[in-house]
């Protein structure tokens, strides 16, 4: 789009295209030196912008994060859930009180004498589902831990082996006695 008095003063013949062209060149070298003077020094309301624009950034990512988080939490609760579902052992019909201690409070679950005994030897572990309690195997006690160790109540030790030169190895201490 051509400047209206430039256009005037050719056809009057006051200038010609060689000066137009000349006066072009000039005010668009003078209007980039303005850009380029400008965006060397940033404004006050430039600085404050650009503050503005990385708080709300460093906002955004801390926001995300703790979604991740949540979604990590719940995605491990589910894994645990499905854990203690699938691989709790039953009570069986013939059963005998056992008791452990959870949150400083004595809780009893029925068990028999089988699961009784590998429950005290440590091949057997308790894990707390929704204010319920469930018997799993010690394997998956330990992928459980692995997740969250909150939901497991009782993971006794594992005996594995009695040292053979104990004189006391025929006399077992009883670690279920009723109270």
């Amino acid at each position: 789009m051509a400047n209206p008095f430039q256009d005037q003063f050719l056809k009057a013949g006051l200038a010609d295209k060689t000066k137009v062209e000349k006066a072009k060149r000039k005010q668009r070298k003078q209007s980039s030196q303005k850009i380029r003077s400008r965006s060397g020094e940033i404004d006050e309301a430039e600085k404050q912008r650009l503050q503005a624009i990385e708080q709300k950034a460093e906002r955004d990512r801390e926001l995300n994060r703790q979604k991740n988080e949540q979604a990590e939490l719940k995605a491990i609760t589910a894994q645990i859930r499905q854990l203690i579902e699938l691989n709790s052992i039953e009570p069986p019909a013939e059963s005998i009180l056992f008791r452990f201690e959870d949150d400083r409070k004595i809780k009893q679950i029925e068990v028999d004498q089988k699961t009784q005994q590998q429950l005290v030897s440590g091949q057997l572990c308790i894990a707390r589902l929704d204010e319920r309690c469930y018997v799993i195997p010690r394997p998956v006690a330990e992928k459980i831990i692995q997740r969250d160790e909150r939901y497991i109540v009782l993971a006794n030790e594992v005996d594995e082996a009695i040292e053979e030169d104990d004189e006391y190895a025929d006399f077992q201490v009883p670690d279920d006695l009723m109270w």
